[in-house]
């Protein structure tokens, strides 16, 4: 079994896997918030997914509230502030916990795999990123600090676009 074959559930409610989504392309899974000093990277994720996605490249946000609560709103706001905000057009799945007891299983996955440093475990905070080979398992992490546009990011994406 590969990431693509976990169940997940896209921000309008449509129950699907991560492989109707991502097999064959090299995908970034971002876990995404509204009211996060963070959230600027919004714009870059959009950025890179357009200048990517004919090479088999696509972001997938998943928004999640657990960090000091900054993505209260529903499907229907969330979607909104990222269409109206930063002309957001990639994926996003429904929200999600990505700690705890309630983890989802997607993120029970993420979370087994290191970071540059060698470091697995809990999601620290908000717009921590996954990169995902087109073959569905997970080939580099990157830390909630690493930009969008981070030359050691772009390099990894780059390196794993689909041949």
């Amino acid at each position: 079994m590969t990431l693509h074959d976990l169940e997940i559930e896209t921000l309008n409610g449509d129950r699907t896997t991560l492989g109707a989504i991502a097999k064959g392309k090299a995908a970034l899974i971002v876990n995404v918030a509204s009211r996060c000093g963070l959230t600027p990277q919004y714009a870059g994720l959009e950025a890179m997914h357009e200048e990517l996605a004919a090479k088999g490249f696509t972001v997938i946000g998943v928004p999640c509230n657990q960090f000091k609560g900054q993505e209260p709103g529903s499907a229907e706001e969330i979607a909104e502030f990222c269409s109206a905000t930063y002309g957001v057009t990639f994926p996003m799945l429904a929200k999600a916990d990505v700690n705890g007891d309630g983890r989802h299983p997607l993120f029970a996955e993420l979370t087994a795999a290191p970071d540059a440093e060698g470091k697995a475990g809990d999601v620290q905070w908000n717009f921590e990123k996954w990169l995902i080979s087109p073959e569905g398992e997970v080939v580099g992490r990157f830390r909630p600090l690493v930009e969008p546009g981070d030359p050691v990011l772009r390099e990894a994406v780059e390196a794993a676009l689909p041949r």
